[in-house]
């Protein structure tokens, strides 16, 4: 069973910065799709960022050039850099993961992940 987990959330003012890792176990299969995901009071889950095992990565637009996605050489620990964060950026953040025997088009933020992490909150304040 894939599992993943969450760390590195937490409070910080605007402008300022949080990285955010994700500990992924259990795969069986070579080629993996993971994203970050991210849910706000009274709003849908969005896609925030994604990546896959040939280190293609797609972003939101609302996060372009703040945030960076990134990935160990084993592609097992995903990690978000967030910088530049604003009041908006505020929400629980998951990550998410899938795996594949071989090479997969993982379709960026439009992938419908498999497994998911509890989630790390992110609080910025003005």
């Amino acid at each position: 069973q894939v599992q993943l987990v969450e760390s590195g959330g937490g409070s910080v003012q605007s402008g300022g910065s949080l990285g955010l890792s994700c500990a992924v176990s259990g795969y069986i299969y070579s080629y993996h799709c993971m994203g970050w995901f991210r849910q706000a009071p009274g709003k849908e889950r969005e896609g925030v960022a994604s990546i896959d095992s040939s280190g293609y990565a797609d972003y939101a637009e609302s996060v372009k050039g703040r945030f960076t996605i990134s990935q160990d050489n084993e592609k097992t620990t995903l990690y978000l850099q967030m910088n530049s964060l604003e009041v908006e950026d505020t929400a629980i953040y998951y990550c998410a993961a899938d795996q594949f025997p071989g090479t997969w088009y993982c379709g960026g933020l439009k992938h419908e992940y498999t497994y998911w992490g509890q989630g790390t909150q992110v609080t910025v304040s003005s």
